[in-house]
């Protein structure tokens, strides 16, 4: 395969409207298809499609900073209490820290502030941690390194 695949990614969400502020506005998602039940996004060339579940039927859509069944499940990685589960992106260095300027200027509450995550050590990152309208956990981080993506 001569590009790297691309990756699919269906959640749900409580309402069509906040997460279409969230992903397309805040995030800079440009929205794909969509109907009255699930809008597709492209997220940096990666389709995550946010399906509605108004009930909050499926874990993770309970609203935001729920932490109700898997959402409050959290592991202890280098002294950060990390939810699980979660999904974002390896962006590049000066791309993160664009986005965590932008998060900090729009007043996103991050569950896990950005910083340098192994620092000194094998794997050293830039991560942060935040939720969307529904709850869903996200994780940007970047590597000065790319080498260092898959380091022991």
């Amino acid at each position: 395969m001569s590009r790297m695949p691309r990756f699919h990614f269906a959640f749900a969400v409580h309402d069509l409207s906040s997460a279409r502020d969230f992903y397309g506005r805040l995030l800079g998602c440009p929205e794909g298809r969509s109907d009255e039940h699930w809008v597709d996004f492209d997220l940096y060339g990666h389709q995550i499609v946010a399906h509605l579940d108004p009930a909050g039927q499926c874990a993770g859509a309970a609203g935001a900073g729920a932490e109700t069944g898997r959402d409050a499940v959290k592991n202890e990685v280098d002294g950060d209490h990390v939810p699980v589960p979660h999904f974002g992106l390896i962006l590049g260095w000066d791309e993160w820290h664009e986005l965590a300027e932008r998060l900090r200027a729009a007043g996103v509450a991050f569950e896990i502030e950005p910083h340098i995550r192994f620092k000194g050590l094998p794997g050293e990152q830039a991560t942060m941690f935040f939720r969307d309208p529904s709850g869903n956990a996200l994780e940007f981080k970047s590597f000065q390194d790319e080498a260092q993506i898959f380091a022991k």
